[in-house]
């Protein structure tokens, strides 16, 4: 019984600090890649966890905040950074630009998630442009179960009622994704945003 409860004590660590740890190297290696890759006139790299595209900077996570995103939801993927949803907008596009990230555990790049506040911008950099989102909802404002996939759609519109994505701001929108609780749960919170500035970048 000593042994098995070291060996659960050493997983929970593992799962706590282990990944963190692993994940924050992998976030600054994919980084230091994208910019490379940038520098060399690509638009995204490939990397030993995905492929890379974007960095997000959100102020109110810190002016250091500098997270890169990469393309599709998988373990790996979202274990090196934040996730570009599949088959969804990209950064400045017309429809829907999502974003999932881990609130515990592998980097947690969404730990503060219900810090987040109407109004807050947040900022995609790409090799062309950087695209800057203001924030339509508080970071506690919406959770839905897992299942729901309204919110990822290309204009978004709650079935059910209740917060709505706002419909007056224009149809280039961004959507936060992150667990609900910092323990297992079903259920996901989700912040809604909307495009209000894009600044060409000279590389």
């Amino acid at each position: 019984m000593v042994v098995a409860g070291l060996a659960v004590l050493a997983w929970v660590a593992w799962q706590f600090w282990g990944t963190n740890w692993v994940s924050d190297r992998r976030q600054e290696a994919v980084a230091a890649d994208l910019q490379d890759g940038w520098a060399e006139g690509n638009d995204s790299v490939t990397t030993d966890f995905g492929r890379a595209e974007a960095i997000l900077h959100v102020p109110r996570w810190g002016k250091d905040y500098a997270v890169p995103v990469l393309a599709g939801s998988s373990d790996e993927v979202l274990a090196a950074g934040i996730g570009h949803m599949e088959d969804t907008a990209d950064p400045g596009e017309l429809g829907n630009y999502v974003l999932a990230g881990h609130r515990v555990t592998h980097g947690e790049p969404f730990a503060d998630f219900p810090e987040l506040e109407e109004g807050d911008l947040v900022h995609v950099e790409t090799r062309t442009a950087t695209y800057t989102y203001k924030l339509d909802f508080d970071g506690t404002d919406l959770e839905v179960p897992f299942t729901e996939d309204w919110v990822i759609q290309p204009f978004p519109k709650n079935p059910d009622g209740g917060v709505q994505p706002p419909d007056d701001v224009g149809q280039r929108l961004i959507t936060l994704v992150s667990c609900a609780e910092i323990f297992h749960t079903d259920l996901r919170s989700v912040v809604f945003g909307h495009l209000v500035e894009k600044v060409e970048v000279d590389r």
